[in-house]
This record gives C-alpha cells, sequence and structure tokens, in this order.
C-alpha cells in the first residue's frame, strides 16, 4: 500500500523543491539572461502508465501522494488498461472526480494504441488537454518535405475533432520515423501551419542519434507541446536525476523558449509500483 511508503519530504516539500529549483535557470548570470526576465514556472506531470500494473485510481492516487501537478493517461501501450478503462468505466464526470480527489490534473492522452479518435470526446469533457501519438514511417531525406506534407494531410480529421473539442494534437518523435532528427523536427515547424497541432519531445530518441537536445528544443519552440524528462539510459536512470545526464541545458532551453506546458519526467520498463515511486521521488 502506499501509505506504507516513507518518503524524507511531504508533498508541500517535493513542491517547494521543485518551485525552488524551477527559479534557478532565472538567475541572471547563471543564464546569462537580463535580471528583468519573465517568471517561468516549472510544472511537473507524470504518466500513468509507469503504473501500468495497477488500477486507473491506485495510479492516480501514487501521482498525486508524489506531489505531481499533472498527469498524462495512457492508452493501451504494452497493456497500460487506463484510459480504455476510464472511457468505458468512469466516463468524464467520473475521471474529472478521480482526478480532482487526488488534485492531479489532467496534461494529456497519450495514444499511440487507439489513436486520438476514440479519445477525443472523453479528452474534450475532461477539460482538454494534449493528445499524444507517434508520426509516420521514416523516409530519406530528400523525401522529407513531401512526406510531410502528406502527414499533416493524413491529420485533417483529427485536427478537426481537436477543433470540435477544445485540445491539441502532439507528434512524438522516435526512431526509424518520420519525425525522428532535428532536422525532421524542422521541417514539421516550418510547414505546420495549424496551432493545434505541435511536438512531444522524447529527448532519449535524440540522445540515440547522438545529437543535441537543446538544439531540438529551440528547433520546436512554440510548436513544443509536451517533454518528457527521459534520457537514454537503462532501467530507473532513465528518469531525470538518476543517470548522467545533465538535465539543467535542458532547463535552460524550455526557459528560452518560454516553454508553458508540462515537463513529465519518463522512463519505459517501470520496476514494480513502490520502487517507481521512490524513482519518481528522487
Amino acid at each position: 500500500m502506499i501509505s506504507s511508503i516513507s518518503y524524507s519530504f511531504s508533498r508541500r516539500q517535493f513542491l517547494g523543491k521543485t518551485a525552488r529549483l524551477a527559479a534557478i535557470p532565472l538567475v541572471g548570470p547563471f543564464l546569462k539572461m537580463p535580471t528583468v526576465a519573465p517568471a517561468w514556472t516549472m510544472r511537473l506531470s507524470a504518466s500513468s502508465i509507469n503504473y501500468s500494473k495497477l488500477s486507473i485510481e491506485e495510479a492516480c492516487q501514487r501521482i498525486g501522494k508524489l506531489g505531481f501537478e499533472g498527469i498524462d493517461i495512457w492508452s493501451a501501450y504494452t497493456g497500460c488498461p487506463h484510459l480504455d478503462d476510464a472511457l468505458k468505466r468512469l466516463g468524464s464526470e467520473g475521471l474529472k472526480t478521480l482526478l480532482a480527489k487526488h488534485h492531479v490534473r489532467l496534461n494529456a492522452f497519450s495514444v499511440y494504441i487507439g489513436g486520438y479518435a476514440r479519445y477525443a470526446e472523453l479528452l474534450g469533457q475532461c477539460g482538454g488537454g494534449v493528445a499524444i501519438q507517434s508520426s509516420a514511417g521514416p523516409c530519406k531525406p530528400q523525401e522529407l518535405g513531401r512526406r510531410m506534407k502528406e502527414f499533416f494531410e493524413s491529420l485533417k480529421p483529427a485536427l478537426e475533432l481537436c477543433e470540435r473539442y477544445n485540445t491539441q494534437l502532439a507528434i512524438e518523435n522516435h526512431g526509424s520515423a518520420l519525425l525522428d532528427s532535428v532536422d525532421s523536427i524542422k521541417a514539421f515547424v516550418d510547414l505546420n501551419v495549424h496551432p493545434r497541432l505541435g511536438i512531444a519531445l522524447a529527448p532519449y530518441h535524440i540522445q540515440v542519434l547522438g545529437a543535441s537536445v537543446e538544439e531540438a528544443i529551440q528547433a520546436c519552440g512554440q510548436q513544443l507541446f509536451f517533454f518528457y524528462a527521459w534520457q537514454h539510459a537503462p532501467d530507473t536512470q532513465q528518469l531525470p536525476g538518476l543517470g548522467k545526464t545533465d538535465f539543467v541545458p535542458w532547463l535552460r532551453a524550455l526557459v528560452k523558449i518560454n516553454y508553458r506546458g508540462y515537463i513529465n519526467p519518463f522512463m519505459h520498463q517501470e520496476p514494480a509500483p513502490e520502487a517507481m515511486d521512490l524513482a519518481l521521488a528522487k
């Protein structure tokens, strides 16, 4: 049971620590930014798939108890039951009640399995947010512009749903995909003219390519809708603060583009729930 776990800090202390960390990049000499720069606050969310063996109620309870402000609810990737359970059993009112009980806000639906259309109405009824999906198959560099335009054309029905339900659609970069490299991110941004379409940036996959995460953040600019705080490392070292990657330059880059979305610590192949709690807390 989560109540039996002894944390080294309370929810209030956790939020205080993250607020102080968020303030660090705003120090003028540290960032070489003017001291009159507008305030930037780090908002943290967590993904329900990191508790995929638990019910959505238990996942929300643990994420809320750890002090995360937002939640990213996953569909059936690797069998995660949460989003389909919310759709079929809870409905919008039940999901809103559950989130309010644990003091977490709906940040995103990850719809890699099932697609956005299946969950669009639920996302809208719950107050809106970001739906995250993959792009398309890889292409040769000389085909990038044409393939990206074709991909945008295929998204028109989904973007009409975004308009109807007041939501956004974010495309994740991934290895061996249309949206993978910094160059493909630049092509996406240059060609995209829809205000509800943007990018969910996964630094893990940028690092696999040996590319600069800071450059990728800069390339996304105002089209960055979701940010995975996720490094290329084994096991729980994928999480910020546990592996070798220094996340401060990433935070600086997010401040520079005035990113207003959530930062979402993330990993795949999650450990048992109690170990996941401790890793996220750290």
